[in-house]
């Protein structure tokens, strides 16, 4: 199976806000990064959160955001371990 984002990809997340547990933090939903690496495949954990051993499966991407992007300043980078499915490519 290949990654859908390779090392240096320009990526969004999505500024979705579901009705429950999700490990895509507020401060980072519809902002751009650059993914790092591809880290390894693990079950969507929004979906564990509810108590189902149904989770699909997803590549967890370890992506690299400007404070200044998340927070509007700072000169520092924040790197967030995102689950394939909360990210979508950069336009």
């Amino acid at each position: 199976m290949t990654d859908r984002f390779a090392a240096g990809a320009h990526v969004r997340t999505y500024p979705h806000d579901p009705p429950h547990h999700t490990r895509l933090p507020r401060y980072a939903r519809g902002k751009l990064g650059v993914v790092v690496e591809p880290e390894g495949r693990a079950p969507l954990a929004d979906v564990r959160a509810q108590g189902r051993d149904d989770a699909p499966v997803e590549m967890i991407y370890a992506v690299r955001f400007a404070a200044r992007e998340l927070w509007g300043e700072g000169d520092h980078h924040v790197v967030l371990d995102l689950s394939e499915s909360y990210l979508r490519e950069a336009e």
